[in-house]
């Protein structure tokens, strides 16, 4: 192996690579060599442009932190999440999708009760979010863990504010013996990506906004079904056809009902706008494989 040519230089790694003994770590370095090197064939890359590349790949490494993920955002903007999640949560017709899961979820948001406000105290419009979670077969799934995040109406996540010592726009539900959630939160707006680092000068480079359709993220889980991680868009926002991280799907795609004032599904009386979101969930039993 010293007189290696850009011919030889592929099966050469591969070559080197069969010690492993993990099979599937084997396929996919056999597969992933032969296409990094099969790529760099096809565009007769230069030192210079793969010094450019590594210097990127470490700019999005370095900016990493617990607040931030730059590698989600780049998997994301290049629709790598996107395809990994299709191939992965194949559903049923009538199943809801799956979709990015981004980078600004936590793993410790607070429990709260139905009804609760999770975003208590943040300017903004109220808004009243509720409906069932079910299988896809129409069974109720009561205490299915309900997950929820959210950016503010400036487009900002909590993890995302300098000095706050407190969760905003996040917060874990259950459902009820009927398989209902509901609870009280503000409206978020469209929001642009973290695009001031190298994920950024990428889609500038490539003439790119980093702009998101208004959302509401969810991860709801259940025992005996699978996961379910996904968003509900709302009808009509602006980037809906190209959102930055290629996460909507028509079905996920909801009216946020406005209201100018009037009685709030809690009884209340509101001398100011309101909004209202009822959305559906269904989710995909796990089908036990027999051995």
């Amino acid at each position: 192996m010293r007189n290696l040519n850009e011919n030889t230089i592929t099966q050469a790694v591969i070559n080197r690579n069969e010690g492993t003994q993990n099979e599937r770590l084997k396929e996919i370095m056999v597969s992933l060599v032969q296409h990094l090197h099969s790529f760099a064939r096809e565009v007769e890359l230069t030192e210079k442009e793969w010094e450019v590349g590594i210097k990127f790949l470490t700019d999005v490494g370095q900016i990493c932190s617990e607040k931030r993920q730059e590698f989600i955002l780049l998997s994301d903007t290049l629709g790598l999440s996107t395809l990994v999640i299709a191939q992965n949560h194949r559903k049923p017709e009538g199943c809801t999708e799956a979709t990015v899961f981004g980078p600004f979820y936590v793993s410790n948001a607070p429990e709260l009760a139905l009804g609760a406000n999770m975003s208590e105290g943040v300017k903004g419009t109220p808004w009243f979010v509720s409906g069932t979670v079910k299988s896809i077969d129409g069974k109720i799934i009561s205490n299915a863990k309900v997950e929820v995040w959210q950016s503010d109406d400036d487009g900002f996540y909590d993890v995302q504010k300098d000095g706050l010592d407190h969760f905003e726009g996040r917060a874990i539900f259950n459902t009820n013996e009927k398989g209902e959630y509901h609870f009280e939160t503000i409206l978020p707006d469209a929001y642009p990506i973290p695009h001031d680092g190298p994920v950024g000068k990428m889609l500038q480079a490539l003439n790119r906004h980093p702009w998101r359709p208004a959302h509401l993220h969810f991860m709801i889980t259940a025992k005996g079904y699978e996961r379910l991680v996904t968003h509900v868009f709302k009808e009509n926002s602006e980037y809906l056809d190209s959102d930055a991280v290629f996460g909507v799907r028509s079905s996920l795609v909801s009216e946020w009902v406005q209201h100018e004032n009037g009685q709030d599904p809690y009884g209340n009386r509101h001398n100011t706008p309101f909004s209202t979101l009822q959305f559906n969930f269904v989710l995909n039993p796990i089908v036990e494989t027999k051995k």
